[in-house]
């Protein structure tokens, strides 16, 4: 498992000029549980990958040569495992930096023996800066990130103009964006900025159908019951 140490939002690591760097996460606290620490001890060597400052060898990385879906942010891996199962001929490569959910991730990978997902437990925009090469990516996942509700923290969302084109530089043509969120001033955004990006176009009329692979989440559903409403925004790299 890597030793990186994810800073606090906000703030920068030493080798991070400006501190007002939008970063890809939020810290939370939460403990490991037995089960994610077994399968941090068995499976962590082969499906977290170390964080580098040089482009990733894919096909080493997976053991294959498949598109590959970068997901920004996976939770507790419950969405991530259930796309990786129902889409096999893809490779799935994940960014979390929050540790529980790590291991909750590499959990299902053991009960479910999938073989097409590796984890990077670090900040997924300097994976981006990093090791991501320009037309590397066949898909980005966004799914649920930090809303920022207070309009004054609104500037640390992370779906941004000047992030979004990072996104876009590392998509192959015909690639695709799939941005999901439950707060719907941050779905607008979403729109917004996605459709003010030359290089993409919408993949429909407005917000996207919820697409088969993506499944409702308990915390979705928790709040579906609750009459909170979720948006998907899908644009195609063209």
């Amino acid at each position: 498992m890597p030793t990186t140490t994810p800073a606090t939002p906000g703030s920068a690591p030493a080798h991070v000029a400006h501190p007002q760097t939008v970063r890809s996460f939020v810290r939370r606290t939460g403990r490991v549980t037995t089960g994610q620490a077994k399968a941090f001890a068995e499976l962590g060597s082969t499906f977290v990958l170390p964080f580098q400052t040089a482009p990733l060898d894919m096909v080493a990385a997976f053991g294959r040569s498949a598109p590959v879906i970068l997901e920004i942010g996976f939770g507790m891996g419950e969405a991530t495992a259930h796309i990786a199962q129902v889409r096999p001929d893809d490779n799935f490569l994940c960014c979390e930096v929050h540790e529980p959910g790590v291991g909750a991730l590499l959990k299902r990978i053991g009960e479910h023996k999938l073989d097409n997902i590796r984890i990077l437990q670090h900040d997924a925009v300097e994976v981006l800066a990093h090791m991501l090469p320009e037309g590397s990516l066949q898909g980005i996942h966004v799914f649920f990130p930090d809303p920022w509700h207070k309009k004054k923290h609104n500037k640390r969302r992370l779906i941004q103009a000047p992030f979004l084109a990072k996104l876009v530089s590392r998509l192959a043509p015909g690639g695709y964006i799939h941005c999901a969120t439950d707060w719907e001033p941050y779905a607008q955004q979403m729109l917004e900025v996605l459709s003010a990006e030359p290089q993409l176009r919408n993949s429909t009329d407005g917000f996207a159908p919820r697409p088969s692979y993506r499944p409702t989440t308990k915390f979705e559903k928790r709040g579906l019951r609750l009459g909170h409403g979720v948006w998907d925004v899908i644009f195609l790299k063209r």
